[in-house]
């Protein structure tokens, strides 16, 4: 069985592959609740043999939604119907995971397909967005955010934690904190929107101390037998990587001294200046050393779609779990699709028994 393929256990949950179905905003939820069509999106996911699927960016506060269609967790409502999609997942054989966030200075934003800006201030469906500093991200999201207060500071974190209570009663075995791109952990670890002068702000300490303190308040609502992750953009691609990237792997280490279980490694996307080498699985390197310098298991996406270089990140070391996003969109099936490329055998074990049957009964390829 090739590596991709071979099992992985982390704390008392075991996922059948090392292919995951990462977040992906639906923007498609009303009110912060979900409905049929995240009960249909999710359901395909998981029937198609991915070991875990990840509920998309789900916010911990109405203004910690991104768009007005995210989903959020912080009513009995949303959590109800959030419960229902993660039986199914697990119905399906994968394990059912969950990411929980808050959008920053990057909130009150329309849909991508609706311009993927800030909705003007005059508009009743926008809000005030929060943020370390009172700066905006850019021109496409120009809305000149709250500095957050402490006692702001405060209120959010008890949001993480009270998140992160609803999702382990839903039945969520898999907890993702986004700690990434650009929203707001990320914006407090960020030199280009953090410009603080207090205890939360200037030094790599002081630009990790919300995201560490907010690991902990989670930690102490998530069950510790279930895996506990974050999602954390360790490089932005500025001219300023090896810093950065350093001081990210600094903060991993205390993540993982605070029980932290593993590390989905990607981009700060605090700027909308980078330059990013777009290419296959062109952050398995970092992530290699992420995972050898913090000695934490690490994930990673972006730009492996392709079932050969998910195989390789596993085999070779770099990687402990496969992030494949878009391709699963295009082919729900796509990890079937993937077992027949690295493995010598028809796989009809990667899908549940009822169509592992049927393929097994009348040898069906691809």
């Amino acid at each position: 069985m090739s590596g991709l393929f071979s099992p992985f256990e982390l704390k008392d949950v075991t996922l059948r592959n090392r292919i995951a179905v990462p977040p992906m905003c639906q923007y498609s939820a009303e009110e912060g609740v979900s409905n049929d069509w995240h009960r249909v999106h999710y359901n395909s996911l998981a029937r198609g043999g991915a070991g875990l699927v990840i509920v998309e960016a789900t916010a911990v506060s109405p203004e910690g939604r991104i768009t007005p269609g995210c989903l959020g967790i912080w009513n009995d409502e949303q959590a109800e119907k959030l419960a229902q999609i993660a039986r199914e997942i697990k119905a399906a054989g994968a394990v059912p995971g969950i990411q929980i966030g808050h959008a920053g200075r990057k909130a009150s934003a329309n849909k991508p397909w609706e311009g993927d800006d800030h909705i003007v201030k005059t508009d009743p469906r926008s809000w005030e967005t929060l943020s370390p500093s009172a700066v905006a991200f850019g021109s496409n999201l120009p809305q000149v955010p709250h500095e957050m207060t402490l006692e702001d500071i405060a209120r959010v974190r008890n949001d993480f934690a009270l998140a992160a209570r609803r999702a382990r009663d839903a039945g969520f075995e898999w907890l993702e904190l986004h700690f990434a791109h650009g929203y707001l952990a990320q914006s407090f670890f960020s030199v280009h929107a953090n410009q603080r002068q207090d205890q939360y702000g200037g030094s790599a300490e002081g630009r990790g101390r919300f995201l560490l303190e907010t690991l902990d308040a989670v930690r102490r609502e998530w069950p510790e037998n279930l895996p506990l992750t974050a999602r954390f953009g360790v490089i932005e691609y500025d001219g300023r990587d090896e810093e950065t990237l350093s001081e990210a792997i600094d903060l991993t280490k205390k993540f993982r001294a605070n029980g932290l279980d593993l590390l989905s490694v990607s981009i700060g996307f605090s700027t909308p200046d980078s330059n990013i080498p777009w290419g296959p699985a062109f952050l398995a390197p970092i992530a290699a050393r992420v995972r050898r310098e913090a000695n934490i298991p690490v994930a990673s996406a972006w730009g492996i779609d392709a079932p050969q270089i998910a195989n390789r990140t596993i085999e070779n070391g770099e990687l402990d779990l496969v992030m494949v996003g878009k391709a699963h969109l295009a082919n729900p099936n796509w990890t079937y699709q993937a077992a027949l490329a690295v493995e010598k055998e028809q796989p009809s074990w990667v899908l549940p028994a009822p169509y592992a049957h049927w393929l097994n009964r009348y040898r069906v390829s691809e």
